[in-house]
C-alpha cells in the first residue's frame, strides 16, 4: 500500500514486488546502479524509477585509485604477508605510476574523477566513451582512441561503464590478447563488464599482471578462483561504503521524492526523461495540450493502431518532440484496455498496442502562433489531423482534419464536439434545449470553418451530458470528452 519505495543495492524490486505494490508510483535507489531494479517491469505499469548518479561517484572514484596503487605496489599482499610474521622485500617489487598508461573505458562522473586524480601521479590518460565527444574529455586530459588502439598502448586499464548487453564482456579473451603482456585491471564499476573465466586465463597465463576487483558476477562469489588468485587484489562491494556516500545518497534520493511530489523538479529519472520537462513551468500546459490532441484524435479517428506523427512547429518547440510525444500517446491510449497509461510506460504501451509513432520538427510555424509553436498531430494514410497550440496557460484547438477556427477553442474541462451541415441550424438549436432540460451551462462555443459543407462545433459545459441521443439526428458525428 506504499506509493513510493526507496532501496539500496541489496534489495531487488521484481516483477513481482511490483505487480504487488498496486498503489506505487515511484521506486528510489539510493546509488547508481539499477540492476537490482526490474526497469522494464516498471516502466509498462508506469512507475517512475529514480536513481542518485552523483551520490557516490567520489567514494567510487577514490576506490578506484586506491586499487591502481595498491596493484602497482602490491600493498595488501605485503600487508597479509607482515601479519604472517614475514619480511618479504624482495618478493613484493612494485612500479612506478609515473609515465604509465592509463587507459579509463567510460568517462562519465566517476571516469573522469579517476583519471584527474591519477594525472597527479604523472599518469598519462586514455580513453573511450561513446556519449562523451573527444572535445569534451579533452578538457579533462583523456585522450580518447578507439579501442583496437588503447588496448595495446595501456599499462592499467579501469572500467566505469554500465552493464549494458554492450558492456558486457568488454574485457575478454580477445581483448587481452591485444594488451601487453602484465596489463593491469581495475573493475569498481559492475560485475560482468571484465568477463571473469577470461580474466582468470589472463592471470594465469600472464597476460594480465594483476587485477583488482571490487565487483562480481555472481555476488558473494561462489568461485573462488578469481579472489584467491596471489595476484588479485579483491574487496566485497565497497565502492559507495563510505559514511559521506551512504549519507549524501539518502539524502539526495528523498529529497528527489519530496521535489517530485510537491512538483518542484525532477532529477535522477532512469526511465521517464519526458517527466523531468513536465515538472516545468513552462512545459505543463504543452503537455497538456498534447495529451488533449492524442485524445481529440483518438476519437475522431476511432482507432489506436497504425502510424501517428507528431509535429513540433516553431523555435520554441525544437527540443519538445521528447517529452510531447509521450503526451500525445498518454491521450491516444486513454480509455483502453490498458492499466493507467502514462508518461512513463506511454511509449511502451503504444508499441503494444500497435501504434507506431514518429515525431519531426520544423522551425516554421504558420502566423500568428510562430513565436510560440505548434503541435500537430496525425493518423498518417488518413484525413485525420488535430492541430492546437497554448495560449497564455490554456491548451486550445485551432484545427480539425483540416477545418480551421478562428477563434481557437480551450482544451479543458467537460467537452461535447460534433460535425454537422454548415447549412443547418438545428443542431445548435437541439442543444441549447437538451442544455436547458439537464441543468448544464454552455460555457463556451466554437465553430470551424466549413469543410466540405460540414462544420466542427467545440462546446465547452459545466458538466457532461447524460444522454446524446437527441442530438445525433442533427449531426455527422458527435462524441464527449473530459480533458
Amino acid at each position: 500500500d506504499c506509493d513510493g519505495l526507496i532501496v539500496r543495492s541489496a534489495t531487488k524490486v521484481t516483477a513481482e514486488v511490483l505487480e504487488a505494490a498496486e498503489r506505487l508510483q515511484v521506486v528510489g535507489r539510493a546509488g547508481t546502479g539499477v540492476d537490482n531494479v526490474d526497469v522494464e517491469a516498471a516502466t509498462r505499469k508506469g512507475v517512475l524509477v529514480m536513481n542518485t548518479p552523483t551520490g557516490n561517484s567520489l567514494s567510487a572514484a577514490e576506490l578506484t585509485c586506491g586499487m591502481i596503487m595498491c596493484l602497482a605496489r602490491q600493498i595488501p599482499q605485503a600487508a597479509a604477508s607482515m601479519k604472517e610474521g614475514k619480511w618479504d622485500r624482495k618478493k613484493y617489487m612494485g612500479m612506478e605510476l609515473n609515465g604509465k598508461t592509463l587507459a579509463v573505458l567510460g568517462l562519465g562522473r566517476i571516469g573522469r574523477e579517476v583519471a584527474t586524480r591519477m594525472q597527479a601521479f604523472g599518469m598519462k590518460t586514455i580513453g573511450y566513451d561513446p556519449i562523451i565527444t573527444p572535445e569534451v574529455s579533452a578538457t579533462f586530459g583523456v585522450e580518447q582512441l578507439p579501442l583496437d588502439q588503447i588496448w595495446p598502448r595501456c599499462d592499467f586499464i579501469t572500467v566505469h561503464t554500465p552493464l549494458l548487453p554492450s558492456t558486457t564482456g568488454l574485457l575478454n579473451d580477445s581483448t587481452f590478447a591485444k594488451c601487453r603482456r602484465g596489463v593491469q585491471v581495475v573493475n569498481c564499476a559492475r560485475g560482468g563488464i571484465v568477463d571473469e573465466g577470461a580474466l582468470l586465463r589472463a592471470l594465469q597465463s600472464g597476460q594480465c599482471g594483476g587485477a583488482a576487483l571490487d565487483v562480481f558476477t555472481q555476488e558473494p562469489p561462489k568461485d573462488r578462483d578469481l579472489v584467491n588468485h596471489p595476484n588479485v587484489i579483491s574487496c566485497p562491494h565497497l565502492g559507495a561504503s563510505t559514511r559521506e556516500a551512504q549519507s549524501r545518497c539518502g539524502k539526495e534520493i528523498a529529497m528527489q521524492i519530496v521535489d517530485m511530489a510537491t512538483g518542484k523538479g525532477l532529477t535522477g529519472v532512469v526511465n521517464a526523461q519526458a517527466l523531468s520537462k513536465a515538472f516545468a513551468p513552462q512545459t505543463k500546459p504543452w503537455i497538456a495540450l498534447a495529451r488533449a490532441l492524442g485524445m481529440v484524435l483518438h476519437v475522431v479517428g476511432k482507432q489506436v493502431q497504425g502510424s501517428m506523427q507528431v509535429c513540433t512547429l516553431g523555435t520554441p518547440l525544437r527540443e519538445a518532440g521528447s517529452y510531447l510525444t509521450p503526451a500525445v500517446a498518454t491521450g491516444m491510449l486513454a480509455g483502453g484496455t490498458q492499466k493507467e497509461v502514462t508518461l512513463v510506460n506511454a511509449m511502451l504501451l503504444a508499441q503494444e498496442a500497435g501504434l507506431k509513432v514518429t515525431t519531426t520538427h520544423s522551425d516554421v510555424a504558420p502566423e500568428p502562433d510562430s513565436s510560440t509553436g505548434l503541435v500537430q498531430v496525425s493518423l498518417q494514410g488518413t484525413p485525420h489531423r488535430v492541430t492546437g497550440t497554448v495560449q497564455g496557460s490554456t491548451p486550445v484547438l485551432r484545427e480539425i482534419n483540416g477545418a480551421t477556427f478562428k477563434q481557437p477553442a480551450p482544451l479543458s474541462g467537460p467537452l461535447l464536439i460534433y460535425r454537422a451541415k454548415a447549412s443547418d441550424p438545428t443542431a445548435l438549436a437541439t442543444l441549447t434545449g437538451l442544455l436547458g432540460k439537464m441543468g448544464v451551462q454552455l460555457q463556451s462555443y466554437h465553430s470551424s470553418s466549413t469543410v466540405g459543407g460540414e462544420q466542427w462545433s467545440i462546446v465547452g459545459l459545466s458538466a457532461p451530458l447524460s444522454n446524446l441521443s437527441e442530438l445525433k439526428p442533427r449531426v455527422t458525428e458527435i462524441f464527449q470528452l473530459h480533458l
